[in-house]
Order: structure tokens, then C-alpha cells, then sequence
């Protein structure tokens, strides 16, 4: 089949994707004037693409916002909403500010990636580059990117979080335009040996209780080499701990890592910035891929795609304080049908059988365990392919296996199975699945754990299947929601 042709029966029906060329990384989200934005990482030479969105779920793409220059390439960064007009841009009116990393190939102090501004006063429509710039030069370092800019009330200054080698380091402004550095966090935290990148940081209340917060910094893995051998590696992780304004103190031993997920397919994510008070929520979206791949996928004229956007929390788990993530609210305006069943038992002799559940789908099915040592969901079942969603219970792990979920050849680190731990609750799991035209997002127990998979079905079989191996599991509910396409 003609690539391209191909491509376009996968592109996502309810997912973000550009009109064509290649997407990755999100950048600059914020909320203004009514509107969510969403820049991005696009084509070749980067540029930063650009939609707005009222609701987080229809997106009306805007003209590009911030081009290559002589400085070098756009790459990641944030915007943030200058309402005291600090940086002086806006004649004593709020305004949009970018703060985004520079890429080029001089030596020290210019490049070869340096930190630059630039500033819109009609709603990010138009984009005007600091004269100053670069605002932060590199003092040598090859990987000195992505820069997560916010205020900080307590201390009443910006605060800016650059993702530097195996480390963030943190910088302080009055106005956004002259930084001073304040710290380095991340010398034998976590993942080290490889980049950090796009990282975020964001003060969440624990267990929704507003007098006990924690903040959270967030950093993808960046895989330059293949896969690292560390057990269980993902892409993302994660720190909790506290931030003074100056330093951040990691609540766990350095040698703690928290994986943000568990997919193959999810990387970069970053938050809204200025979300509302009245609203409260804090939101992220990734990009729905894999570097070990991303170049390969049987899609064109476009590549690449945005994952659902997501509420994130901090949740008292049997393993301590953790990060969940739950798909928005706003999703549910895209459910045009929805069909439910309740308390059925399922064996391996007498699955349960949905001949034509749709194309586009969100299930949420509720498991109570029984004898079955596994238990869960095959999706697109045909003669050949199909693609599981599926829960170990001896070993407590939630997966996704996709080596026969369709079209995989392109590239051998594409199949397999994938996924983590996740503990039952009282006997009960709970899966809500997200199924779009490439992809698959699962939410286990109310977000504790996540994993997001591509897939391209090869077949235009929708049939789907309630198993169970090595014993029953009763079923407790199903409801199965069919989506409408944007």
C-alpha cells in the first residue's frame, strides 16, 4: 500500500497532528484570554507550529509562530503569561513571553544552544525576537536546552529550569530578560549517563489536601544510543520534593527513579502554564512517540502526534506519594454512543466477544480478580493481528503488547511488550482505554499507572475480546463509549 495513502487511514481521529509535515515535542503551553496554546517542535529545520483550542479537545492551527534565524533553530521552550508587564514589552498591558533554546553549530559562549526570548502583545498571533538575545548564554555544555519558565510567588521572581547534560540548573529573573544562575539539581539522581531533557516544574497538593504540597520535576530520558540497560527503563521521570524559589531538595534517595509511564510512546511532556485559579487543574500532553523510531512510521504527509491531553495529581499510594495522570474531562464531548454490560464471568473457554465495537473508542472496564493469572483486552482481533491490553496479576503489571498488533516491520525495536507494575485495589483493577486510528492510552486505577502504545492495524477488523488465562475473573462493568472524529 502507497505510504501515504496509509498514512492517512491511520491519522488520528481525536489526537493532535499537524496538517502535514513532522511534529514532535509540545512547547510554550499556556492558557490567555480564553484560549489553550499549543506550540510545537515542526518540520525539519525547527520551527515552532501553533494552535489554539477553547477546550482542549478541537484545535484550529495558526500560522507558524517562531522561525529558524541566524541565532540558529527554535528549539523547545515555554510561554509564559507576563501579567505585571516585568519584562517592559507590553506599555503596562499583560502579554505572552517565549523563552526557547536557540540551536546552532558555533562554539561557546554563542552556541552551540543558548537561551532567547520573544514577546507577542496580540494574543501570540505575531512574534517579535528580543534584540538582546540570547538571554543565557551556554558556558560549554553540548546539551543546554528546553527552558520551563515560571513565577514563583513566595519569592517573586521568574525561575527557570534548563535542562543541562544529566542535571536541570535552575536561573532567576525580575523581568525576563536578565537571568542569574542559582543551582544544579540531579548529580547521581535518578537516570544519569544520558541528557535530560524538556523539564517541567509545578507545585501540586498531595491527596488534593491544599496544606500539604509537594513539588514535582519533571525530565525526559533522552536515548541517543538505543536502550539502557537499567531494569524497567522508560523515557520520563520524575522527582518530589521541595523548591524553595533557589534549590530544589528531592524527597527520595538519589537512587530512586519514578517513571512517569510505562509506554513505549510517550515523551516530553509539558504543563499549561496560567491555568486559571478557578479552574485548578494541572495539565500536560506529550508527544506520542519514540526517537528509536519516530523517523519510520508508516504514515505520511504528516508524523507525529500529541497524546490525550491529561490532568496530573499527587496520590498517597501503597508505594508512597506518586504522580498519577487521568485523561480531561472536556474528552466526553467526543462520546456519540455508549453501550454497557455488567457482572460477567469470563474464562478461558468463554471470553467475551464485541463483533463491531467501532474504530474510535474509550472502555472503561472494571475487573474483580479471581483464579485467572491474567486478564484484560484483545483489540482489532482478525485472523492474524491483534493487539493486547492485558494485566498480569501474579506479577501485578499492566501491558501492552503490540508484536502482533499489525503493521510493525519498519523498524525491529517496534514490537514487543511493554508496561509496569500496578497493584490491584481491593481485587479490583480498572482500565480506561483510549483507542484512536495509531494508538492506544491506558489509565490503570484511576491513573496509578500508564502506558501508551502506538499501533498500525493492517486490517480493518474492530472485533474485540474480554479474556482471561489460567482461570475466571468476574467482569464487574464494561462500558464501552464510541467516539466521533474531529
Amino acid at each position: 500500500m502507497n505510504v501515504e495513502i496509509a498514512g492517512e487511514r491511520y491519522r488520528p481521529r481525536f489526537h493532535f497532528t499537524p496538517p502535514s509535515g513532522w511534529i514532535n515535542d509540545p512547547n510554550g503551553l499556556v492558557y490567555f484570554d480564553g484560549e489553550y496554546h499549543l506550540f510545537y517542535q515542526h518540520l525539519p529545520r525547527k520551527h515552532w507550529g501553533h494552535a489554539v483550542s477553547t477546550d482542549l479537545v478541537h484545535w484550529a492551527h495558526l500560522p507558524i509562530a517562531l522561525y529558524p534565524d541566524d541565532l540558529g533553530q527554535i528549539y523547545s521552550g515555554s510561554v509564559v503569561v507576563d501579567e505585571e508587564d516585568s519584562s517592559g514589552f507590553f506599555h503596562g498591558h499583560p502579554g505572552l513571553v517565549a523563552i526557547f533554546t536557540h540551536a546552532n553549530h558555533a562554539p561557546p559562549p554563542s552556541g552551540p544552544q543558548v537561551q532567547s526570548i520573544a514577546y507577542s502583545s496580540d494574543r501570540g498571533r505575531t512574534w517579535i525576537k528580543y534584540a538582546g538575545n540570547p538571554v543565557i548564554t551556554n558556558f560549554g555544555n553540548p546539551d543546554f536546552r528546553d527552558p520551563k519558565v515560571r513565577w514563583h510567588g513566595a519569592t517573586q521572581q521568574w525561575v527557570l529550569v534548563l535542562a543541562c547534560g544529566n542535571r536541570v540548573r535552575f536561573y532567576l529573573s525580575s523581568n525576563l530578560k536578565d537571568w542569574s544562575y542559582a543551582s544544579e539539581f540531579g548529580a547521581g539522581h535518578g537516570v544519569q549517563n544520558v541528557p535530560w531533557e524538556c523539564p517541567d516544574l509545578f507545585e501540586l497538593p498531595v491527596d488534593g489536601d491544599s496544606g500539604c504540597q509537594k513539588w514535582v520535576l519533571q525530565v525526559s530520558v533522552y536515548q541517543r544510543h538505543g536502550r539502557i540497560d537499567i531494569p524497567g527503563y522508560r523515557d520520563m521521570q520524575y522527582f518530589i520534593g521541595d523548591f524553595d524559589g533557589v534549590t530544589f531538595t528531592n524527597d527520595n534517595p538519589p537512587q530512586s527513579i519514578l517513571w512517569t509511564e510505562y509506554g513505549r510512546d510517550n515523551y516530553a511532556p509539558v504543563s499549561w502554564s496560567n491555568i486559571p485559579d478557578t479552574d485548578g487543574r494541572r495539565l500536560w500532553l506529550g508527544w506520542m512517540s519514540n526517537w528509536e523510531y519516530a523517523r519510520d512510521l508508516p504514515t505520511a504527509p504528516w508524523s507525529g502526534a500529541m497524546s490525550l491531553p491529561r490532568q496530573v495529581r499527587l496520590r498517597t499510594l501503597a508505594e508512597g506519594v506518586r504522580l498519577t495522570q487521568q485523561p480531561v474531562s472536556e474528552l466526553a464531548v467526543l462520546r456519540e454512543r455508549t453501550t454497557s454490560w455488567s457482572d460477567l464471568s469470563i474464562t478461558p473457554a468463554a471470553p467475551f466477544l464485541i463483533e463491531e465495537p467501532g474504530a474510535t473508542l474509550e472502555i472503561v472496564a472494571m475487573f474483580q480478580l479471581g483464579t485467572a493469572a491474567e486478564c484484560g483486552l484483545n483489540l482489532h482481533t482478525g485472523e492474524t493481528d491483534h493487539t493486547v491490553i492485558g494485566y498480569d496479576a501474579n506479577g501485578e503489571h499492566l501491558f501492552i503488547d503490540r508484536a502482533h498488533s499489525g503493521e510493525t516491520r519498519f523498524n525491529p525495536a517496534f514490537p514487543g511488550r511493554h508496561g509496569g507494575p500496578m497493584l490491584a485495589t481491593d481485587g479490583m483493577v480498572t482500565l480506561h482505554i483510549f483507542v484512536d486510528s495509531c494508538s492506544i492510552e491506558v489509565f490503570g486505577n484511576d491513573g496509578s499507572a500508564v502506558v501508551t502504545s502506538l499501533i498500525f492495524p493492517r486490517s480493518d477488523t474492530r472485533r474485540l475480546e474480554i479474556y482471561a488465562i489460567g482461570g475466571d475473573v468476574r467482569l464487574v462493568s464494561l462500558d464501552l463509549h464510541r467516539l466521533c472524529s474531529l
